[in-house]
């Protein structure tokens, strides 16, 4: 999974923003098919993954996720996963292997196998991309330079139809005449701007469209 990697089409960027506004803890994933599935983490507290159908989280293209692959369980205000020795392959947070239980934690990538899985804990408190995105998401807090960049990262959300993914830095470059090493630095400052400097590098493009077209600093009108 590299920094190009997370695809989505407008509808389903739609229904995860709308997942996040519930305040619900949810994982986000691909099924076989390449289809976004949305599993919500509430109203229970535990959650069993595996290939096999009487799994919540039947994952059954995945011939290298065992039947019974992973339990997540929440624990007071938080959710964990462990493993502990049920899968052949095991499971992988962040790339590393879980050994036991571990928290999970809001942006945390989970591993099943092959199939890749983002937790979100929206109003879990941990993570400072609220608290610090709230006072800068507007307009005015751009530069006119990385608003324009902000806007060609964007612009291929402006068509509805087909799987979609940010403008790739050399895209951005081309639009608007700058050097890559240009559109990294605007990049780099937008991403501290909007807090999520800190998230795995594969998910901070995707997650800085999401945060731009949800907060309205970028309008539908502006693409």
């Amino acid at each position: 999974m590299d920094d190009e990697a997370p695809l989505q089409t407008p509808l389903e960027l739609k229904a995860q923003i709308e997942a996040e506004r519930l305040g619900f803890p949810f994982l986000v994933y691909r099924d076989g098919g390449g289809q976004q599935q949305i599993h919500k983490l509430d109203g229970t507290d535990q959650v069993t993954v595996g290939r096999g159908t009487p799994s919540d989280i039947c994952i059954d293209w995945d011939t290298e996720v065992s039947r019974l692959h992973a339990e997540l369980e929440r624990i007071g205000e938080h959710w964990t996963v462990s493993d502990d020795g049920l899968s052949r392959n095991g499971t992988h947070v962040n790339g590393e292997r879980v050994v036991g239980r571990r928290r999970l934690h809001d942006q945390d990538v989970i591993r099943f196998g092959r199939t890749f899985a983002v937790y979100r804990q929206p109003l879990g408190g941990e993570s400072t991309e609220t608290e610090v995105a709230s006072h800068v998401l507007d307009r005015a807090s751009l530069s006119d330079a990385q608003r324009r960049v902000l806007i060609a990262l964007c612009r291929p959300f402006k068509d509805s139809s087909g799987f979609l993914t940010p403008a790739t830095n050399q895209q951005i470059a081309e639009e608007l005449y700058l050097s890559v090493d240009a559109v990294k630095t605007h990049l780099r400052a937008l991403f501290a701007k909007f807090g999520i400097e800190d998230l795995p590098q594969n998910q901070k493009r995707i997650r800085l469209v999401e945060l731009a077209l949800k907060s309205g600093v970028i309008t539908p009108r502006d693409l």
